[in-house]
């Protein structure tokens, strides 16, 4: 196992290689009681081998990808980045209109298998990514797909050592824009670097941070087996970073165990480093306070040194002093990244060798926010608006929706035995997989947990599909986030209201048994009833939906948006926690997706036209609903009476019924094909219609509003129709079963 694979049938005198799906080839299990059946890791993941590695598993139906690095873009939605260990750059939406976020979403962005990665804050076509080869790095333009080097130092380094170089680049070293000023970049080697024209000419803005140990600069590997490939070289700077409070304040700090700051652009530079942290110590991550210009945090490993505690310090005074914050990391957790939240100061977040921890007190003290996410190394976060991005070494990515519970917890640590959150703004966004237009893509879509495994469909003789399986990114849940905390089990009542601006009920979710409200089902983990701790639920801003018809299949599969209800248009909305006798309230917003160009009067307009429709629909069924009451009361009394006057009202009373029902719906229809057989009926119609003016966020148009005028009067005409066979003929047949009645109790008056 080394680059390739390679196996012998002779003890060992010939080797012959064996084709994988991937290179550097790591560990190989081989079944001891079957050795045709094999398990072998690589830089890329796992492939399975079921004949003695004549052919094996694809590696992309796992998420095993190791990202050095993560960061976002300013899109919508935004996009994640990063580097893939002994594979590519990437660069995949943090959510799509599928199923799941699948290959077709990704691409990669220049770069190489490692490193730091930054988009440009005005332009995110534009990317610059790293890779190792003693600084290599790229500006790549998505909308021509050309890469463009734009290293500090072209010069090829391979088999040299560190020492023999102008300057040294870590196998991923920094690379940052100013976030004051998207026309400056840093990137940084032993020196710091800073170009002001788009990587085309580099200005060393520092001297030599490092301690410059030209005996830990020799050619990696020795004789034996020589392996220059620049990963190893060492005394380079590996964190950088400039404050976004103030521009030109820079914090360096270097593998070898220094941190330097520059409070004048780079003009003069200040060594102060903490001096309880130990020598040789590698600065993982400096994190610049986003609110406070004297404030940083700095995460260190070491690890390579057989020490694996961790380290992870905080400054208030431009690295005057500093003071260890680490209370409640377990001891060999050591640390590769820490955070401050954007939003709330003293709310950090860091990553350990084994998962992810929270602070609410500026790391005085740590708690575990692992969640669902397995025991992994995180190697970087980033906070994007109101999510939490994870980068792990050998899970993918990773992204935490919805920060606000913990920015208000830490905002007001106040205990209380029921809390409910303000939700945070809310962008309405409507995937095309609601709009009712059935999807002929060959692609079906699996969750386990959290995962979602796409894959693709061809007949087979067996059970009808092959699935070819790949791995796919789950998609986050769509709607308003609503948070609640429980100190204790509740045996009480506990419900969800939502409410319009004027505090008028939208809709409600209940966990009891209650005939008026659907369930309050909860994410699937936590079970649908809310336990002790933090609930999730979460609105899909819809209204309450339309009255459906129970067993017409023109409604039910082929448009069911139709019988969801109307998405609530942007505006200000409230919700409701009641639990028993207590009740808590708290506003949010609904925004806009960015992307529509819908203007709030036209998002209003189509959600009146959309509430109309359904009314009207719920009208139909309700008619045909009581049509088929009546119909079956009718037969009950038909059968009691026996009399053949009886039998003769009930089938001329059927009949007038039927015909009415036949054009309220398609009685015919048994299933979703015979749409094709049986000519559309109003109920069938106007679902149609409902979901064709859902199918983008725009104001009706005209057209629509005349058809549906058409179908309303003609639906109008059969209800119409229905009050007078009610009225009358309902009417002359009760009157005419009392009669018989009647007779039978008197047979001789």
């Amino acid at each position: 196992m080394e680059g390739g694979t390679y196996k012998s049938v002779d003890g060992g005198r010939n080797f012959s290689p064996v084709p994988m799906p991937h290179g550097d080839n790591h560990d190989l299990w081989i079944d001891p009681t079957n050795p045709r059946r094999m398990i072998e890791g690589n830089d890329g993941g796992a492939c399975v081998s079921f004949n003695g590695g004549e052919t094996w598993s694809t590696i992309y139906n796992q998420p095993t990808s190791q990202f050095y690095h993560v960061t976002t873009d300013t899109r919508f939605p935004y996009r994640v980045y990063g580097a893939q260990q002994d594979n590519t750059t990437i660069s995949l939406p943090s959510r799509t209109y599928g199923g799941a976020i699948s290959m077709a979403d990704w691409h990669t962005i220049g770069g190489g298998e490692s490193g730091y990665i930054a988009v440009n804050p005005d332009d995110p076509d534009i990317v610059y990514a790293g890779n190792h080869s003693n600084g290599y790095l790229s500006r790549y333009d998505h909308r021509t797909r050309q890469v463009h080097n734009v290293m500090v130092w072209p010069e090829a380094s391979a088999a040299w050592a560190a020492k023999d170089m102008k300057y040294r680049f870590q196998w991923t070293f920094p690379i940052h824009f100013s976030p004051h000023d998207s026309n400056v970049l840093y990137t940084a080697g032993n020196h710091v670097f800073r170009s002001t024209d788009k990587g085309n000419s580099w200005e060393p803005i520092s001297s030599d941070l490092t301690r410059n140990d030209h005996s830990k600069m020799e050619v990696s590997g020795g004789p034996v087996s020589l392996d220059g490939t620049n990963a190893e070289y060492y005394c380079t700077v590996f964190a950088l970073a400039e404050s976004p409070v103030q521009a030109g304040i820079l914090w360096a700090g270097t593998d070898d165990g220094l941190v330097h700051l520059s409070t004048d652009n780079g003009e003069s530079w200040q060594n102060v480093t903490p001096p309880d942290l130990p020598p040789w110590a590698l600065i993982s991550i400096i994190e610049a306070s986003p609110h406070d210009p004297a404030t940083a945090y700095l995460a260190a490993t070491r690890y390579k040194l057989d020490d694996e505690a961790p380290y992870l310090y905080r400054t208030t005074d431009y690295g005057k002093t500093w003071e260890r914050i680490v209370e409640g990391i377990p001891s060999n957790h050591f640390t590769r990244v820490i955070r401050e939240d954007p939003e709330q100061p003293g709310l950090l977040y860091a990553g350990t060798e084994y998962g992810i921890w929270v602070s609410f007190n500026g790391g005085d003290r740590w708690q575990p926010l692992q969640q669902n996410l397995p025991v992994v190394p995180i190697h970087d976060l980033a906070v994007k608006d109101d999510d939490l991005v994870a980068a792990t070494h050998g899970r993918s990515f990773w992204i935490m929706d919805d920060l606000s519970p913990l920015r208000q917890t830490a905002a007001d640590p106040a205990d209380a035995s029921v809390r409910l959150f303000q939700p945070r703004t809310t962008h309405r966004h409507t995937p095309p997989e609601t709009f009712g237009v059935p999807s002929k893509a060959p692609w079906g879509y699996e969750r386990t947990g959290t995962l979602v495994v796409a894959y693709a469909q061809r007949p087979d003789d067996d059970d009808g599909v092959i699935r070819s399986y790949m791995d796919g990114g789950a998609n986050p849940p769509n709607g308003v986030y609503v948070h609640y905390y429980l100190d204790d089990a509740t045996e009480e009542p506990v419900s969800l209201t939502f409410l319009d601006a004027a505090g008028q009920p939208i809709i409600r979710y209940r966990c009891q048994d209650d005939a008026d409200a659907p369930a309050l089902a909860l994410d699937e983990e936590r079970g649908s009833k809310p336990r002790p701790g933090l609930n999730r639920f979460v609105w899909n801003m819809r209204h309450p939906k339309s009255q459906s018809l129970p067993g017409d299949p023109l409604t039910e599969t082929l448009h069911p948006p139709a019988i969801t209800g109307p998405t609530t248009p942007p505006g200000s909305y409230a919700v409701r926690l009641q639990v028993g006798s207590q009740m808590f309230t708290q506003s949010f917003e609904i925004v806009n997706d960015p992307r529509i160009l819908a203007t709030q009067e036209e998002m209003q307009e189509q959600f009146s036209f959309l509430i109309r429709m359904r009314d009207k629909l719920s009208q139909t069924h309700a008619a045909v609903e009581q049509i088929r009451s009546v119909r079956q009361q009718v037969e009950e009394w038909a059968g009691r009476t026996n009399a053949q006057l009886v039998t003769d009202a009930a089938q001329d009373l059927k009949e007038k019924l039927a015909a009415i029902e036949g054009e309220l719906a398609q009685t015919k229809a048994k299933a979703q094909i015979d749409r094709l057989k049986y000519p559309t009926k109003l109920n069938g119609k106007i679902n149609s219609l409902i979901s064709w003016v859902t199918s983008s966020d725009e104001k009706p148009t005209q057209q629509s509003r005349e058809v549906f005028g058409l179908l309303s009067d003609q639906v109008n005409v059969q209800l119409d129709a229905l009050k007078k066979v009610l009225d009358e003929d309902v009417a002359k047949f009760n009157a005419l079963v009392a009669e018989m009645e009647v007779a039978a109790l008197n047979p001789n008056p």
